[in-house]
């Protein structure tokens, strides 16, 4: 079997078992797992990116929760506007993409993935850009909801990457 066949099969049976799982359980977001799969494969689709996928993804979600966090928290906005989020925003890309330097934060996409998640959740949820609901200790807040979405779809995407492997091992060893 090819790796497309191969892949094909196990992402799309993996892919049903995690939307059935985050719409059963509900408050987690497939979306953002989805975004965390196909990081995964992005930064290399093996047991290093498993890793890098979910702190650097966790590494974003946090920088944006607290850029966002310090947006509504700060009154600068009365007196600058959309200048105050836009610099706030551009000084937390410099800050993570800086982070780059250590080790565990390397992955600029990773973070970039999980930033982005983050604004996305925050922008488009009603009632989340708030400082209430970004400090709530549930799946209200965007440092909780976000980061356990994306871990669960990096697993999922490590078990689609482990089943492909499998059945493309399976049928190559299977007489011609």
């Amino acid at each position: 079997m090819s790796k497309i066949n191969s892949l094909a099969i196990s992402v799309s049976v993996c892919g049903f078992v995690a939307v059935w799982f985050f719409l059963t359980a509900g408050s987690i977001l497939i979306w953002a797992a989805f975004v965390a799969w196909a990081c995964f494969f992005a930064i290399g689709g093996d047991g290093a990116a498993l890793r890098n996928t979910i702190v650097s993804n966790a590494f974003g979600v946090f920088v944006a929760a607290t850029t966002g966090l310090v947006i509504v928290v700060v009154p600068l906005g009365e007196k600058l506007g959309a200048v105050w989020p836009a610099l706030a925003v551009g000084i937390s890309i410099a800050m993570y993409i800086l982070a780059a330097n250590i080790p565990a934060f390397a992955s600029i996409p990773g973070t970039t993935f999980g930033y982005a998640s983050t604004f996305a959740f925050l922008l488009q949820t009603p009632d989340r850009f708030t400082a209430e609901a970004l400090l709530s200790f549930d799946f209200t807040s965007a440092y909780i909801v976000l980061p356990v979405s994306m871990a669960l779809g990096a697993c999922f995407a490590y078990g689609s990457a482990k089943g492909s492997e499998f059945l493309v091992g399976r049928t190559s060893e299977a007489p011609g």
